[in-house]
């Protein structure tokens, strides 16, 4: 773990950002939205919380964690260069034949991930198994799964949710990255993009048995206190509803639906670009 301050983290996050930028706009594909509104969670974890070694990314007694969210898989990438699980260079293949950096997470090829995911409400499973494992084996690590919330309509997630109660699984924090802009849930009026998600998560979540905790997402401060929180829970899960904006940190694309899997153009990244610096 590093010990990173408030400050320190925002900057970690405002290069994850502009690393997604740069880099969906080099591959001419990818999401933006979704990784945005995660950046700042990314670099709490890895720079704050998550016990690794990025010089032996299969060392048994690390952390996990599953992006099960898998389409923000550049995000992730971006904050693993960062922790220095492979050259931020390599970022520049990200979604091109070949590449260990592939639109979704694969654990087979890429250091540092945990789960290869993809298909939506299928992280939190597997982080279940894991945190059962450690328990069975008397490991002492800790097991971290980031969720969006449009894939809270899953009905695997919501049995992942109980199991995990059951079995008191206090080595298991979920995160739901609550940006309230999936790309597809129940309809209102038949406009795409204006559709209506889970309402009253914190309550729901609870009322299976989680200890839950709510936050701004983009709150450096109040995120470490969230995710401290958590750590601290005893005899169930934890889980830690997390607000944020999709698009987050560039004026344009905030908490609008296009630009949830959508390049920028040249212009465009100039324009996303010059917004990061000036938020310094």
């Amino acid at each position: 773990m590093t010990s990173l301050s408030s400050d320190d983290l925002r900057a970690r996050a405002r290069e994850i950002r502009r690393l997604i930028l740069t880099s969906v706009h080099h591959a001419g594909a990818g999401h933006l939205g979704g990784p945005l509104s995660a950046a700042d969670m990314l670099a709490a974890l890895y720079f704050r919380f998550l016990r690794v070694d990025p010089l032996h990314p299969a060392w048994p007694e690390r952390d996990r964690f599953i992006l099960s969210k898998g389409h923000s898989a550049i995000g992730l990438y971006a904050t693993l260069a960062l922790r220095g699980y492979f050259p931020v260079d390599e970022l520049r293949t990200f979604d091109a034949i070949d590449s260990r950096l592939q639109g979704h997470p694969d654990m087979i090829v890429t250091p540092g991930i945990d789960m290869s995911t993809g298909s939506l409400g299928q992280g939190l499973s597997p982080g279940v198994g894991m945190a059962i494992g450690a328990k069975m084996k008397h490991m002492g690590f800790r097991t971290w799964v980031m969720l969006g919330d449009g894939e809270m309509q899953e009905g695997q997630v919501w049995e992942a949710i109980e199991v995990a109660a059951r079995y008191r699984l206090d080595n298991l924090i979920a995160i739901v990255d609550n940006n309230r802009l999936p790309q597809y849930t129940w309809p209102d009026f038949g406009q795409r993009g204006r559709e209506r998600p889970i309402a009253n998560l914190a309550a729901k979540w609870s009322a299976f048995g989680w200890r839950v905790f709510e936050c701004d997402g983009h709150d450096i401060d109040a995120v470490v206190q969230n995710f401290e929180a958590a750590t601290q829970v005893e005899g169930q899960p934890a889980a830690v509803i997390a607000h944020t904006v999709k698009g987050k940190g560039v004026s344009f694309m905030e908490n609008e639906f296009p630009w949830h899997a959508k390049p920028l153009d040249g212009a465009g990244l100039a324009r996303a670009l010059a917004e990061l610096e000036e938020a310094r």
